[in-house]
């Protein structure tokens, strides 16, 4: 993810490496926030906290951990916050549509509903569940770098995805079926 003698230098207090050093982890902080939020200004304000932290904490980041978990309980902790604070919103704008004869349009739709569907269901998951299925699924993080991301026991994170896949399997079972939703 990131050179550890950027990490270095912007310790050190290298402004300008510092400067690089979030240019460079902007793109991952703003994609965790939003898949945990679901709402781009709420995920742009997430990201602005998270960046902020990160440039006041950096000289706390040991190397013990690895950048992109430390940075990534970061931004986690601050989206669950948020995301506690305030009742989420679709933004209409995540889900038009664009019909022209080169596609094929039943086919879309129905992936949009899908989408649409794995999305909800994913927010209805508890908040710590939530939090491993975006970090596994979305990020494509280890079981490994979750546990220390969210600083919790490897057997925990297996045991909230395995809960976690559980519950989605049991709100989503309609597409089993072959159904979709109505």
């Amino acid at each position: 993810m990131v050179e550890p003698g950027l990490i270095r230098s912007a310790q050190a207090g290298d402004r300008e490496a510092l400067i690089t050093l979030l240019r460079e982890i902007e793109p991952y902080v703003y994609r965790t926030a939003y898949y945990l939020l679901h709402n781009e200004q709420d995920a742009m304000d997430a990201s602005q906290e998270a960046l902020i932290r990160i440039y006041t904490k950096i000289n706390s980041y040991e190397e013990k951990a690895q950048f992109k978990t430390w940075v990534q309980r970061i931004v986690t902790n601050i989206a669950i916050d948020k995301f506690r604070r305030t009742k989420p919103t679709v933004s209409i704008d995540e889900h038009s549509l664009v019909f022209n004869g080169e596609h094929n349009v039943e086919k879309e739709v129905l992936s949009a509903y899908a989408a649409q569907d794995i999305r909800a269901a994913i927010d209805r998951l508890p908040e710590h569940h939530r939090a491993v299925v975006v970090l596994r699924y979305l990020q494509d993080f280890s079981y490994n770098e979750i546990a220390e991301s969210l600083n919790l026991p490897l057997n925990t994170v297996k045991s909230y995805l395995f809960r976690a896949r559980q519950q989605l399997q049991t709100m989503l079972q309609d597409y089993e079926k072959g159904g979709v939703r109505g």
